[in-house]
């Protein structure tokens, strides 16, 4: 199984996630991972930098594979230039970026007023979107009138030789289904075996299964599990909260409910090299294709070094 690592745009400025695409690359880590966000989830995590700018910029510094994880290219920017945008990043990095797509949340994708679609529609939204991005990717000029999107003689001219593979984000049994029937590849932040069986079975095949998780490394699971309930007290709030919340405050807010003890479930926190490698087992066995590690908190120098030396070299022997 791959092992890569996950880019929090959220948490890290743009020189801090330069620094760590080198020391990922340096470590051994096989791909990056990058979140698309127009807002962080909580202000404690403080960081929002356009992803387009940085994925420009990983392609001077590594020639690791990168995938958006995820894009949702719905409302926030319209899919005709999201194709462009991921057409210039598939030729920088000659031909190692794959767009993630997802649905989508308020958080990110409502900041211009736009009423925020029901699951269903956004599903139909990602489709149409993704349809619209192949067909400006095939080269040509474009004329698209459909439910949600219009193009109009729209053509892509700087193209990579192939186009970009997109993977499809799903939590739920509709979008894993979607993501089956239209995706390169499935995107989950869950070890679910069933979720990957799923996709596998309604079309996915073979096609390739990221997953991904967050750790909190300190000298001590206490510290770890300190950090990750400061930075991410979001990753215990429940259900489609984090689909229709709009702002960081009301993330803040539903945050008040969540304990320490919550969001640990969720991390990998602190030092302990079997921690980590149980964490990356159970997405091999869940069967997934590649899995991608996010650091949180001021640690991430240690973090690489832990995994150097001690994580990546037993999880591949």
């Amino acid at each position: 199984m791959r092992i890569g690592y996950f880019l929090s745009s959220e948490e890290y400025t743009p020189a801090e996630l330069i620094e760590q695409a080198k020391l990922a690359e340096e470590a051994g880590f096989e791909g990056l991972w990058i979140s698309d966000h127009f807002h962080p989830w909580v202000d404690a995590q403080g960081q929002s930098p356009f992803v387009w700018s940085m994925i420009g910029a990983l392609s001077q510094v590594t020639r690791l594979p990168v995938t958006t994880a995820v894009t949702a290219p719905t409302m926030r920017i319209h899919p005709a230039i999201i194709a462009q945008a991921a057409a210039t990043s598939a030729v920088l990095h000659q031909g190692r970026f794959v767009l993630g797509v997802g649905s989508g949340e308020a958080l990110n994708e409502h900041i211009f007023g736009d009423a925020w679609p029901r699951a269903a529609v956004r599903l139909e939204m990602l489709e149409e979107a993704v349809e619209v991005m192949r067909k400006l990717w095939d080269g040509g000029f474009v004329d698209h009138d459909g439910e949600h999107y219009v193009v109009e003689n729209a053509r892509i001219y700087t193209l990579p030789e192939e186009p970009p593979k997109v993977y499809v984000s799903g939590f739920g049994p509709k979008a894993i289904d979607l993501a089956a029937r239209i995706g390169d590849g499935f995107v989950s932040v869950q070890p679910e075996a069933e979720h990957v069986k799923r996709f596998r079975k309604n079309g996915g095949g073979r096609k390739v299964a990221q997953g991904g998780f967050k750790a909190a490394w300190a000298p001590t699971e206490d510290e770890g599990a300190r950090i990750a309930y400061e930075k991410w007290p979001n990753a215990g709030v429940p259900g489609e909260l984090s689909q229709v919340l709009p702002s960081p405050r009301h993330f803040e807010q539903a945050s008040q409910l969540v304990t320490q003890d919550m969001v640990k479930e969720s991390f990998v926190c602190g030092s302990d090299v079997e921690a980590h490698l149980e964490m990356i087992g159970r997405y091999a066995d869940a069967d997934f294709d590649e899995v991608y590690v996010a650091n949180s908190g001021p640690n991430y120098r240690e973090f690489f070094e832990f995994y150097k030396r001690d994580v990546l070299r037993k999880a591949r022997s």
